[in-house]
């Protein structure tokens, strides 16, 4: 989930490094890995979004023809969600479509109410770098119930020593508790940075899927 609060002071450098070195991986999050990355072509596709309640609270979620695209973690009010969802997009909302993620609406819906859910709904990923696309992945491997810490993401993503990359790759994370960044912690156990109603709402998640495993 996007946290601005969690955005280290990145080194700009020319060119775009080979992804080798933690360096390197940060530097390429300067110049397109992060929202800037994310944003290019957009303006290619169609994007629209909707905004919806839960047993939660109000989530909003963007998307094209290829799938969702954004979310957000459920929030007191639709305002909180569409707020969050255009910080994360960086750009003003698209057109509004009522009912335009009635799949991902229910599936949701399903998850909150008892901590398991199939996500097996297209997702648009375009324009991430790719470490933040492998960290992401390695994420949805984590089984529900269960957490793992950013060294085994870093590792996981394909670079050991990138783990503060990889702390970045959940912080920016586009498309929270389907892509469950709530299930990596610190090595020392703690929860760490969380985007949106933040740590309470990890915690949170965290204990309805442990009650559920």
């Amino acid at each position: 989930m996007y946290n601005q609060n969690l955005v280290w002071a990145l080194p700009m450098h020319p060119g775009f490094a080979l992804q080798t070195h933690p360096e390197s991986l940060m530097r390429d999050f300067a110049r397109g890995g992060g929202l800037a990355g994310i944003n290019k072509g957009e303006g290619a596709v169609t994007l629209r979004y909707d905004v919806f309640e839960t047993d939660w609270g109000w989530v909003g979620a963007c998307g094209s023809e290829k799938g969702i695209r954004y979310a957000t973690l459920p929030e007191p009010s639709p305002e909180r969600a569409l707020d969050d969802l255009e910080r994360a997009m960086r750009r003003p909302l698209p057109d509004h479509e009522p009912g335009a993620f009635d799949a991902y609406q229910s599936r949701l819906a399903g998850y909150l109410g008892s901590g398991g859910a199939e996500w097996d709904m297209p997702l648009d990923l375009d324009g991430a770098a790719p470490f933040f696309r492998r960290a992401w992945d390695a994420c949805r491997s984590i089984p529900a119930g269960e957490t793992r810490t950013y060294e085994w993401l870093a590792a996981s993503a394909g670079n050991v020593k990138a783990v503060r990359a990889a702390g970045q790759a959940m912080a920016r994370n586009r498309i929270p508790i389907v892509i469950p960044c709530h299930r990596v912690i610190g090595k020392d156990g703690g929860l760490h940075g969380f985007g949106g109603p933040g740590l309470p709402m990890k915690e949170r998640l965290l204990h309805l899927e442990s009650a559920q495993a």
